[in-house]
């Protein structure tokens, strides 16, 4: 829980105090590859990990893992410009990605299936805290000392966490009839791909037009490097994404079903605070608890969803949550305009509990399908699929955004037009400046705010509807789980069973 917290604490304290370390290091124009280079680095050494991790144990590439993220934050700490600010951010990232995969990985090594719910559940509180109390602490530290100091907080958290896993996590020893083989050049290829397409969906509309040079380049490159990472991992003895994570289907299933989670997390998590604060007037802490009650219902669904599963099942618990997120992201085009606070908080209320009964089941359901020497890999590749989709969500919804705002603009009545941003960046920054528009002109932007939120709302309902889809399609009706002690010494599968409580006949 405390090498989660490094990960999870890591973007909340820093996007406090953006203003800061833009005032002092300057690179206002770059300062998103803070959190992108971060994401990129994440998302593309999930992989990787996850089969160091099958290959020579969990507690290497968790110790890599944390090491690697707290040298980044020292360097971080010490950044004399924004270029190096981002770099040292990339290397907290490559750090990042061990911690995220490895930790559920763990989970499921240490606690048997009935009591795993309850420990995913705690690794939830990890994030749900972080939420609410990353902003203050970010915000505190940059008030009353110094940015370098959100980075520098990172060094005794993670010297404690690394001093009880290297004192007290005991891996059983496995003994291997042959030296292990790491296919590098398989992972060289997976970095490779993943980093050209996913700065090419984080920049794309942003940085520069979609079907400007730069786009086209990484995409055309991205597919490139693609087909040559499948030719090099289909010729690989043991490749780094093997064959069967999306020839079983339970693991196809769910990778889909959490990429699709992943893109309708973009709604609440990116676009949600700014509808508080163009739409409802909110400040910045207001508008950050709005969202932050989703992370309270979540965790707490989480540890309730073993008792729905036990009944019916990994994926009919699965269906009725995303059924019910569906219904939940189709109620905010309902809620009436400018609105009280209370009213999206209800719904970020009511998300967090479906999705809390949505993902908890399937990721511990994929986990019990495999024996110890695959878990690792499959883990992995279901929260490399969610951050995939958690990218290509920002690209699509914003492109979203972007267009209905644009609409808006254009077909503006002429009595208030001259009074409008001459474009979409303007937007935001003029409904926060008292003064700077006409009472008429404040209230169109922001009921065009509000349509282009519901549009992206209504976007991430049909994202739920691609994830029960996934599931209705491709998910057996019931997981082939694994019991505890259906594997070898070496982590090889011996046998089969049935869910809990599905059918034990």
């Amino acid at each position: 829980m405390l090498g989660m917290a490094l990960a999870a604490l890591d973007g909340t304290i820093v996007s406090t105090a953006v203003p800061q370390i833009v005032g002092d290091l300057g690179g206002f124009s770059v300062f998103s590859w803070l959190f992108s280079g971060y994401l990129l680095a994440v998302t593309v050494t999930l992989p990787v990990y996850g089969k160091l991790s099958d290959t020579f144990g969990r507690k290497p590439a968790l110790i890599s893992g944390i090491v690697l993220f707290l040298l980044g934050s020292l360097l971080c700490a010490g950044a004399w410009n924004m270029s190096a600010l981002i770099a040292f951010r990339v290397v907290q990232g490559l750090g990042g990605g061990a911690i995220q995969g490895t930790v559920q990985t763990i989970a499921a090594d240490l606690y048997p299936l009935k009591e795993r719910p309850k420990i995913q559940a705690k690794l939830s509180t990890v994030w749900a805290v972080s939420a609410v109390a990353g902003p203050a602490i970010g915000g505190l530290l940059a008030a009353n000392a110094h940015w370098r100091w959100i980075f520098l907080i990172n060094l005794p958290v993670g010297a404690v966490a690394l001093w009880l896993i290297a004192r007290h996590l005991r891996e059983p020893v496995r003994p291997r009839d042959r030296r292990p083989h790491v296919d590098w050049a398989g992972a060289l290829g997976v970095f490779g791909c993943g980093g050209l397409l996913l700065t090419a969906l984080v920049q794309g509309g942003v940085a520069w037009p979609w079907l400007s040079a730069p786009s086209l380049t990484l995409f055309g490159a991205g597919a490139v490097c693609a087909a040559a990472t499948v030719w090099i991992e289909r010729r690989a003895a043991e490749p780094i994404i093997p064959g069967w994570v999306w020839k079983r289907r339970p693991i196809a299933a769910v990778n889909l079903s959490l990429g699709a989670l992943g893109l309708l997390m973009v709604a609440p998590t990116v676009f949600l605070p700014t509808y508080a604060q163009s739409v409802l007037g909110l400040g910045p802490i207001a508008a950050g608890f709005v969202l932050s009650v989703m992370t309270l219902s979540w965790p707490l669904s989480a540890a309730l969803s073993s008792r729905v599963y036990d009944r019916i099942g990994f994926r009919q618990s699965a269906l009725i949550g995303i059924g019910l997120a569906a219904l939940v992201l189709l109620a905010f085009p309902l809620l009436p305009f400018p609105g009280a606070p209370w009213q999206p908080a209800l719904i970020m209320l009511l998300l967090g509990a479906a999705l809390g009964i949505f993902q908890l089941p399937l990721i511990v359901g994929v986990q019990a399908t495999v024996p110890w020497a695959e878990r690792g890999t499959a883990t992995a590749s279901v929260l490399f699929c969610r951050q995939v989709g958690q990218s290509l969500g920002a690209a699509l919804f914003g492109a979203v955004a972007n267009a209905t705002l644009s609409a808006r603009l254009a077909d503006a009545p002429p009595a208030i037009r001259p009074g409008l941003p001459d474009d979409l960046d303007g937007v935001s920054h003029a409904l926060t400046r008292p003064g700077a528009l006409t009472d008429a002109a404040a209230d169109y932007l922001r009921r065009a705010v509000d349509t282009a939120v519901d549009h992206i709302y209504l976007g991430a309902a049909c994202a739920a509807g691609a994830a029960l889809l996934a599931l209705l399609l491709l998910a057996p009706r019931h997981f082939p789980v694994l019991q505890d002690g259906d594997e070898d010494r070496d982590g090889t599968r011996t046998g089969t069973g049935t869910e809990a409580g599905v059918d034990r006949s």
